[in-house]
């Protein structure tokens, strides 16, 4: 299991370069774009096209990673207060309607793939199913983050913080540390 885990980190190292990669041409397109249209009167004309195609990957790319390190926001209030076996039950049960929803998402992603393969981008003419393929590499990818996941869960492997898989806010973090523990937002004396 401890191979699977660094494969994993590895494979999220290499999403993160992959990101960087992107937005860096990003920002050569886009900045490109405004200093020959303002310098020169004239443009790249498929900046616009390609850029909005690497922030659409980067976006998806983004959500792996962060499905990994548990960086997406969520409500923890009713979670936090369960015994141990209540955070694994219902963490468990959240984790399979997350797969069933990374299923649909991969069949209408595959459906969509299908359908633009033949449809032409305006400027760059490439198949407009590239704005479709992230999203099914982000439904596979995420899928894989929570099998594993739910192997770890199974095998008694995780901390009573990760069965938490959510992160709070940085504004909330931020009041709770001002309040005190006893004066959490939203608790009642």
């Amino acid at each position: 299991m401890d191979q699977v885990i660094r494969l994993t980190n590895l494979c999220c190292r290499a999403i993160e370069f992959i990101m960087a990669v992107f937005l860096a041409a990003m920002v050569v397109l886009v900045f490109g774009n405004v200093v020959l249209r303002y310098a020169f009167n004239s443009g790249i004309t498929l900046s616009e096209e390609v850029s909005r195609w690497l922030f659409i990957w980067i976006t998806f790319l983004g959500a792996i990673v962060a499905m990994r390190e548990h960086a997406h926001l969520g409500v923890d209030m009713l979670v936090s207060r369960l015994p141990r076996l209540g955070k694994k039950i219902l963490l468990l049960v959240c984790y399979l309607f997350m797969l069933y929803i990374l299923w649909l998402l991969s069949e209408g992603s595959i459906e969509q793939i299908k359908i633009n393969l033949d449809v032409a981008a305006p400027v760059t003419g490439a198949p407009q199913a590239i704005v479709y393929i992230p999203c099914l590499i982000f439904a596979v990818g995420a899928a894989c983050m929570l099998l594993l996941d739910i192997a770890l869960l199974l095998m008694g492997r995780l901390s009573d913080a990760e069965l938490v898989a959510i992160q709070e806010s940085e504004e909330a973090i931020v009041l709770a540390e001002i309040l005190g523990p006893d004066n959490k937002p939203g608790h009642r004396s």
